[in-house]
């Protein structure tokens, strides 16, 4: 297990999955207290989505470092491929927790003042987290084989 520990790419996702998970528990207690503020007792839509996804980004960073840990690039590819796709992770979280501080709508690309750059940055996240994980999954594979 220490081995683990000796390499950079699993290291920036582990350190990832603990900050997203922090943010994850941290979230979880805003949700809370926006549901026993409210009358219906419901949180506000990103505020419970910030706190869903900080959970599951969290776990997904640890997945990111096991192959990461395991494929057989070079560092530097592995760093990439590893970074990539915890830089939208994270531009997602803060997004979230964004949207849920202000509250004013339950779909971020419905009511965009800037549609065109959506699309810009969700084309970027699919390639980014697609692509860093495939590199890493493509890395993985060939060790394996």
């Amino acid at each position: 297990m220490e081995a683990i520990l000796n390499e950079t790419a699993p290291i920036i996702a582990i350190s990832c999955a603990g900050i997203f998970f922090m943010v994850g528990l941290l979230t979880g207690a805003w949700k809370f207290t926006c549901m026993m503020k409210s009358k219906d007792f419901k949180a506000p839509y990103y505020v419970d989505i910030a706190h869903r996804a900080a959970l599951l980004y969290s776990f997904a960073a640890i997945l990111i470092a096991i192959f990461a840990y395991f494929s057989v690039f070079s560092e530097w590819v592995n760093i990439f491929a590893t970074v990539a796709p915890l830089l939208f992770f994270a531009i997602a979280i803060i997004n979230y927790i964004k949207l849920g501080i202000v509250n004013e709508t339950n779909n971020q690309l419905r009511d965009s003042e800037n549609p065109t750059g959506d699309k810009i940055i969700m084309g970027s996240l699919m390639v980014a987290e697609i692509g860093g994980f495939f590199v890493l999954l493509v890395g993985f594979f060939i060790r394996i084989l």
